[in-house]
């Protein structure tokens, strides 16, 4: 990887289990012999390859010399993992998808072949629903799961009548043409019919046959596959997330802080990136305090994650209640209302996680930290980007700051404000 904005630089890697090579943590403390005071490392979020990664970071960091002082000296670090698997694109990258899909080059194909025919066959769906299950790793109904994924963890589309989950993936997809304000009639006429379609449940043998698997019906059909297979790699990918960051970075930052005590390190990631550094916050040691700050960009996880209790559940709190703790500082999410693959598409996957009953509406529990910042929990401070630019931040707990000033869409995060954002939570200005 070539990064040529900032120096001096590191490159931190994991696999898909949160391995890395030896002499990672030794590599980031050389930089506090060098005379470094402060770490910033940053990382990507999903469908990033690794020349994708370094051109992101070498964007992404080239502001910080200039929004830096106070007798700080940066050292800088990008954290490259295996999150390329599917791209919104025309025609899907399967050789990407298998690459990150270790032993499933055989899967991958017979999707790809299915989605290039669009057989009109019942048959088919169920195959490619099975096809799904395998390359998420989930093991068929009654079987072991070796992924060690207990049932109330298996998304529900993975496991539902397909016709019924591909009808409202459709709709789905042109719901967000009609947000994106194009189509719009037709995209709600389609909606609503699909949504009473997918409650009837018709199949190619009973009432409604004919119409389910007439040619632009059957074309949609797999056109809702097509977002499905998305929606795996989705699953797979936040999955993933999680594991890298609570088996990878977690550990690897306590072993840093007992080499490097006094470096100051500052973590920052985008998207499932975000989710990613979030989560080495459960692999922190606890008598390790050399976090000195966590700023999420546009994170594509639960706005709850770090609520003691759930608004809707007091009986369960978020995956990372209280963890904030462990930041010798604060951790600030930035978000957007004008991202709109985090205000459709997350909470869509995140529904689905739970249930299928219903796709489309305006459901707050599934919205993104990313779409509204933090939520649930108290003393939040609430901030929009050019007050906290001008006001600072708080030494300590949740922020939650509103980036849409300049945050335009998903991946829109290479900003010298943001830059400057991530040196007033981490006292660097």
């Amino acid at each position: 990887m070539t990064v040529t904005s900032v120096e001096p630089y590191r490159e931190v890697d994991f696999d898909k289990d949160g391995d890395g090579p030896g002499g990672q943590a030794e590599a980031l403390a050389s930089l506090a012999r060098r005379g470094c005071t402060d770490l910033v490392l940053f990382t990507h979020g999903w469908n990033n390859s690794r020349s994708v990664a370094s051109g992101l970071f070498d964007r992404f960091f080239a502001p910080f010399p200039g929004v830096t002082g106070g007798g700080r000296r940066l050292g800088y670090a990008g954290l490259v993992w295996p999150s390329m698997m599917f791209s919104d694109e025309r025609t899907p990258d399967y050789a990407a998808l298998a690459a990150v899909a270790p032993g499933r080059t055989a899967t991958v194909s017979r999707i790809a072949e299915l989605l290039a025919e669009e057989p009109a066959d019942e048959e088919a769906f169920a195959e490619f629903a099975g096809l799904l299950r395998e390359l998420t790793g989930i093991a068929p109904a009654g079987q072991a799961d070796p992924a060690g994924l207990v049932a109330a963890e298996v998304p529900a589309f993975l496991a539902a009548d397909p016709l019924t989950v591909y009808a409202m993936f459709a709709d789905a997809r042109e719901a967000e043409a009609e947000a994106a304000g194009t189509g719009a009639e037709a995209g709600a006429h389609a909606a609503t019919e699909g949504m009473a379609g997918a409650a009837a449940g018709p199949g190619v043998g009973g009432p409604g046959a004919e119409s389910l698997f007439g040619g632009d019906r059957v074309k949609r059909l797999w056109k809702g596959a097509k977002e499905a297979l998305r929606q795996a790699t989705y699953f797979t990918m936040k999955r993933r997330a999680g594991v890298v960051g609570e088996r990878g970075l977690g550990p690897l930052l306590g072993d840093l802080g007992r080499r490097a005590p006094g470096l100051r390190v500052h973590l920052v990631g985008h998207s499932f990136g975000a989710r990613l550094v979030a989560h080495a916050l459960r692999g922190l040691p606890a008598d390790v305090r050399t976090v000195k700050s966590v700023t999420l960009l546009q994170g594509a996880f639960s706005h709850y994650a770090f609520a003691d209790r759930l608004p809707h559940d007091r009986g369960r709190r978020g995956s990372l209640g209280g963890l904030q703790s462990r930041v010798d500082g604060p951790v600030v999410a930035c978000h957007s209302r004008h991202d709109t693959a985090l205000r459709v598409f997350y909470p869509l996957a995140s529904r689905l996680a739970r249930d299928d009953e219903s796709l489309l509406g305006d459901d707050r529990r599934w919205w993104a930290i990313g779409y509204d910042g933090v939520q649930a929990v108290p003393g939040t401070t609430v901030r929009t980007l050019g007050a906290a630019l001008r006001d600072g931040v708080p030494a300590a707990g949740c922020v939650s700051v509103d980036a849409a000033q300049v945050v335009s869409e998903h991946s829109d995060i290479c900003h010298a404000d943001l830059a400057r954002l991530v040196a007033r939570a981490g006292r660097l200005a």
